[in-house]
């Protein structure tokens, strides 16, 4: 049933955006008396589930859910309708346009999805508001990976200011590493001194190439929520609500000390392990199974460890917020972007199956628009790309005709439709391989 859910919530969200984008076609191109052919949800490669014609449109839905397409008169795209385009130019053709007009058209999808993904966000804080953690919030600070720590970060830090100024939101510490300018970060360490910690330029690329995207987590106490069935610490006897206060005779108050000794102990060596359990100390002895792991959870934020806030916004209050997430979401895409053409970054492009894995496994229209507002961002991003057969294609030879005064020839744009074309099947091809290869191996 969860899979049903989430393969539901991709769909509608991915019939939304294509349907608008779309339309950012559609209406500019009859705006300008050109003639749309067809209007169609998904491909109809072959046939179609549903169509009809109104007026000189075909209205459809195809059966190939990859996307969707207006066909235009007189455009060379993936139709490749070289017996049209051999025909003389006619009145109401995408050809016969002046090229402001056809720029207009091309540039039509990603506008909508630019301003859907703006108009979504303005209306999920009016809706829903924003909750944030303040820095002075994280009451016991945070724990630090060994790369941060290498730069003098201690574990129980906790965050005053982040380039120079106190954060909104001090749980976005990690994304803004990886993703934006931060150039130094204020703490007061916990033996109550207080340091500006300059970072390296190159702090995000560090962070990805370590593999170590969450170098801050709060610290949270070593108190036991749930212990695995079959598995070690379920054998040995743990129980929920155990307070884990020692392991092998070391005293621990946080969870990432008690999880540091368990990675760090010999293979199949024994740890010893001592909880109080309703005010009763206990000990026990287990051995880590081969995964390094005893099979127990932690219980998570509680307001000794985190104070969450809140802040609504009415509608007129909701719009620059809205147009600031939508500005940073773009920006933030665009940063990470760069890491798509490593090695390592080539590996973790995703497909359809990684997309809809963003979607929760139970219905939730908060988690749906916010994910809705992303995909019509980076839809709005992709498609400005200058690749033949993507819309930025189409743009970049449409400002060249306006630049120069020189349209490109039919025959050359046919050429570039069709590189275009090979270009976006192979990227599409390899981004599900990796999702089938991920999921044939269990990492998906």
């Amino acid at each position: 049933m969860e899979t049903y859910i989430k393969i539901t919530q991709f769909l509608l969200s991915l019939s939304l955006l294509i349907i608008l984008h779309e339309l950012g076609h559609f209406i500019p191109a009859k705006l300008f008396k050109t003639r749309v052919e067809k209007f169609y949800l998904f491909f109809d490669y072959k046939f179609s589930i549903f169509k009809k014609k109104i007026g000189e449109t075909v209205y459809g839905i195809g059966w190939i859910p990859l996307g969707g397409y207006v066909k235009i008169s007189g455009m060379i795209d993936e139709s490749m309708d070289k017996e049209q385009m051999a025909q003389p130019p006619q009145p109401w053709e995408f050809r016969s346009k002046p090229a402001w007009q056809r720029l207009i058209i091309m540039l039509g999808g990603v506008t909508v999805n630019f301003i859907l993904g703006i108009f979504i966000y303005i209306m999920m804080f009016t809706a829903w508001g924003d909750n944030y953690v303040a820095a002075e919030d994280v009451k016991e600070g945070f724990y630090v990976s060994d790369l941060f720590k290498s730069l003098g970060f201690q574990d129980g830090d906790k965050i005053v200011k982040i380039n120079d100024e106190v954060p909104f939101d001090v749980l976005d510490v990690n994304r803004h590493l990886f993703l934006r300018d931060i150039k130094n970060i204020e703490v007061n360490h916990p033996d109550g001194n207080a340091e500006i910690i300059e970072l390296p330029e190159d702090i995000g690329l560090q962070m990805w190439q370590a593999g170590n995207l969450d170098p801050f987590n709060p610290r949270i106490h070593s108190i036991l929520d749930s212990i695995v069935p079959g598995t070690p610490a379920f054998e040995a006897g743990l129980k929920k609500g155990d307070i884990i206060t020692e392991i092998n005779d070391q005293k621990v108050n946080y969870w990432d000390e008690f999880t540091h000794v368990v990675i760090n102990n010999p293979k199949n060596k024994e740890i010893k392990v001592t909880v109080d359990r309703d005010g009763t100390n206990e000990t026990f002895m287990i051995v880590p199974g081969d995964d390094q792991k005893l099979g127990v959870y932690p219980k998570g934020y509680t307001e000794d460890v985190i104070t969450l806030s809140h802040k609504d916004y009415s509608f007129g209050e909701s719009i620059r917020p809205g147009f600031a997430k939508a500005y940073w979401t773009l920006k933030d895409y665009m940063g990470q972007f760069k890491y798509v053409f490593t090695k390592k970054g080539a590996t973790q492009l995703g497909g359809f199956i990684t997309i809809g894995n963003i979607f929760p496994s139970k219905w939730n229209w908060q988690a749906f628009w916010n994910i809705t507002a992303l995909l019509s961002i980076m839809l709005g991003f992709m498609n400005l790309l200058p690749i033949p057969a993507l819309d930025g294609g189409h743009v970049v030879f449409t400002m060249f005709e306006i630049i120069s005064g020189r349209k490109p020839s039919d025959k050359f744009l046919e050429y570039a439709q069709i590189i275009g074309f090979i270009i976006l099947i192979s990227l599409l091809l390899f981004a599900n391989g990796n999702d089938i290869y991920k999921w044939l191996t269990g990492q998906l």
